[in-house]
């Protein structure tokens, strides 16, 4: 029985300290959330008035521009998936990975050829496991992504969109991104979105007489100018909402992770303490067993 008490506490000591360092990780994605919350909340202003002034050339002007005129033969596709670099996040980076999955499943029903872009480990490793060809990818900045990882993500993005049939790159037609919107610190939704060319969205159109617009130089120029702004912004806010889950769904998969640490080592101190009483009533019962044979043997030899 000495054994047995001697197992269940090994363990309790082995619970404990996972315990410690979940309670660690709660900890320290809880102080990480509120930054990436004000992150998201200063950059998605700027990512959303990009897209409406984007939104009013398109409307306003009749430039045929390929930033906002979808090709009539799509034949190749890019999809960003923004997963993240590290474990111990719940579902979150297999719910991003299953809506890019179920995206580039609906490309190929309609013959489109992916092209698969990939930001954070998990992403890659899930496709390099199963033998996916890979565009690019990046890592080591997911849950901290800076303005230059954007930029760099992005110029990848927009000459994969803008080569032509003479560019050593292959080009696409479309480009779709799939990341995970941050709602609140309890629900996070994996969202995919197409970038490229822009779809403007017709109930947000002025109903009555059309404002006039004047472009200078010109409408085309002005959408050259854009494009690597209007990505560079689409995929940072993409990056930043990503983040923001990513601490969200680790804070809330740690927390769970302490809460039952905390169940198995009670259950394990019943069942040390169940352990120790057997271990103590049966030497009780040794040595009045043995204070019993003395005592018989004493009365026999008088």
């Amino acid at each position: 029985m000495g054994a047995q008490l001697r197992v269940y506490r090994r363990r309790m000591r082995s619970v404990k300290a996972t315990k410690k360092i979940t309670k660690a990780m709660e900890l320290i994605s809880a102080s990480r959330i509120l930054k990436a919350q004000q992150r998201v909340a200063q950059s998605s202003p700027y990512a959303t008035e990009l897209t409406r002034a984007v939104s009013a050339v398109a409307t306003f002007s009749s430039t045929s521009h390929p930033l906002t005129t979808a090709s009539v033969n799509v034949k190749r596709a890019a999809v960003l998936i923004i997963t993240a670099d590290r474990g111990m996040a719940g579902a979150y980076s297999n719910a991003a990975i299953k809506e890019g999955d179920l995206l580039i499943a609906g490309l190929k029903a309609r013959g489109v050829e992916v092209a698969a872009y990939l930001v954070g480990r998990k992403s890659v490793n899930y496709y390099r496991f199963r033998d996916r060809a890979i565009a690019n990818s990046w890592t080591g900045f997911s849950d901290n992504p800076q303005y230059a990882n954007a930029v760099e993500v992005s110029e990848s993005l927009i000459n994969a969109f803008t080569s032509d049939s003479t560019s050593e790159i292959l080009g696409v037609d479309e480009l779709h991104i799939v990341y995970t919107e941050f709602k609140s610190m309890i629900t996070q939704t994996p969202v995919a979105a197409q970038v490229l060319p822009l779809e403007v969205d017709a109930s947000e159109r002025p109903e009555g007489l059309l404002p006039m617009y004047e472009f200078e130089p010109n409408a085309g120029e002005v959408l050259d100018a854009l494009l690597p702004r209007y990505v560079q912004a689409r995929v940072f806010n993409a990056m930043l909402q990503s983040a923001a889950s990513e601490h969200a769904a680790r804070r809330r998969a740690m927390k769970s992770a302490t809460d039952n640490a905390d169940e198995l080592i009670k259950s394990l101190t019943r069942l040390a303490n169940a352990a120790r009483q057997a271990e103590i009533t049966q030497e009780i019962s040794e040595i009045v067993g043995g204070a019993d044979a003395l005592a018989s043997a004493s009365a026999g030899s008088e």
